[in-house]
């Protein structure tokens, strides 16, 4: 989602950009907090008192967490009690300590690897090489800029026409969609995956406790065990269903026009994969069917750890005894501030609506509201063929819809994107609001 060409900045501006763009990933802004609550003082004792209250009484503790569904049976077999823990505090701090080490070597592993891949390929396969150099464009800052904006799930690629000219390299999007998931909705799981091979091969006592105590660790992307494996099957569901819709209504039309079998089914692939939070494109979202659209804003509305997972009946009756506190019933849910925003950019472009409104069309609108919202950076695009009434001084831009809006819709959407970024803070908002 861009309001210029990204063609236009040059290649020390495009190594600002990934740095700027590895440091804000949702990754590495979260290591970074372990870094720091680890590095507080009185930690230890902050620590011993977190597993102090967690663990009074072994058998107290088995029955809470499997209350607040934040363990499994197999996990709370496995948790020690307090007395036969040695110097827990201790053990807490490592504990975390270990764990902000696991999270930089996956994120630096992830990185490396992806530039590495990315940037053989375009160095050995003619055809990627050959548009890039058209371009000027470099290939190794092209390798690492896109393997950190996929990984970090900006959606930025170094090209104007983002990766829908390089959408018959099926190898190049096969090394870049793994790189999706990781740095996004399989963050958890491939983190949890990662912790436990540590403790299966090096037999660190930290990793059995990590998965033991997800809650006490306090980690926000480190999920309990079958959380993290009803979000695998959640997540591959979604692109699964994207897939099928995507194929039974665009397999013979324009947008996936001069593709092989091959190239049409991973193409298809990462397109879908995109619209959870990524961002990048081989197809021109603007001539694709409207029901694909409507079904990529459901994707791009849904928080990136959404999964299936089955509501317990006494923690549901625990819930609805849950006294509402007065701010709770002044909040919003997501999808209510969602309508607010779109009303107000409806307002603030409504002269355009008025007199370009194949354009301007209410779902290109909600389309680059809710992109914003998720971080994904999906966008229709503009067209000066379907201006109603030509202007002759148009000209077609490789840039986002966005970029064509009033500097107020621009600024409404710049207060989006952060809302969305900080979604986390209130996504039990609207609870008051009872629709009978």
């Amino acid at each position: 989602m861009s309001t210029v060409e990204m063609e236009v900045f040059s290649n020390p501006q495009l190594i600002v950009m990934t740095i700027l763009m590895f440091i804000g990933g949702e990754v590495f802004t979260s290591m970074v907090g372990l870094y720091l609550r680890n590095s507080e003082p009185n930690q230890a004792q902050k620590a011993e008192h977190n597993i102090g209250s967690a663990y009074p009484n072994p058998e107290v503790n088995f029955v809470h967490t499997l209350e607040l569904g934040l363990t499994t049976v197999a996990e709370s077999n496995r948790l020690e009690p307090k007395e036969s823990i040695p110097d827990q505090s201790q053990l807490m701090y490592n504990s975390v300590r270990l764990l902000g080490f696991v999270v930089l070597g996956y994120l630096l592993t992830v990185n490396v690897m992806g530039t590495a891949l990315v940037w053989i390929y375009v160095s050995f396969v003619s055809s990627a090489k050959h548009v890039l150099k058209n371009k000027g464009l470099n290939l190794f800052t092209f390798a690492i800029f896109t393997t950190v904006s996929t990984f970090a799930n900006c959606g930025f690629v170094p090209t104007n026409e983002n990766m829908i000219v390089l959408k018959k390299n099926s190898l190049l999007l096969s090394i870049l969609i793994p790189q999706i998931l990781l740095g996004n909705t399989l963050f958890p799981s491939c983190l949890r995956f990662s912790i436990w091979v540590l403790g299966k091969f090096f037999k660190r006592v930290e990793s059995k406790f990590i998965l033991g105590n997800t809650r006490e660790i306090g980690y926000l992307h480190l999920l309990p065990s079958q959380h993290s494996k009803d979000l695998v099957g959640t997540v591959l569901g979604f692109i699964l269903v994207q897939f099928a819709l995507f194929c039974s209504m665009e397999w013979y039309s324009g947008a996936l026009s001069g593709l092989n079998f091959i190239e049409k089914i991973i193409g298809v692939i990462f397109q879908c994969v995109n619209a959870r939070h990524a961002g990048e494109s081989i197809v021109d979202l603007s001539t694709i069917a409207s029901a694909i659209l409507v079904l990529f804003v459901i994707m791009m509305y849904l928080p990136p750890y959404t999964s299936f997972i089955p509501i317990d009946k006494d923690k549901r009756n625990q819930e609805k005894k849950r006294k509402a506190k007065f701010v709770e019933n002044l909040i919003f849910s997501q999808l209510s501030y969602l309508a607010i925003f779109v009303i107000l950019i409806c307002i603030t472009e409504r002269k355009k609506i008025k007199e370009d409104p194949l354009n301007f069309n209410v779902l290109n609108i909600v389309i680059e509201v809710v992109s914003a919202y998720g971080n994904v950076g999906f966008s229709t695009g503009y067209s000066c063929e379907r201006q109603l009434k030509p202007d002759g001084n148009c000209v077609d831009k490789w840039y986002g819809f966005s970029g064509t809006w009033s500097d107020e819709g621009k600024i409404i959407l710049i207060a989006v994107m952060f809302f969305g970024r900080l979604k986390k803070f209130n996504m039990n908002g609207g609870k008051a609001w009872v629709l009978s």
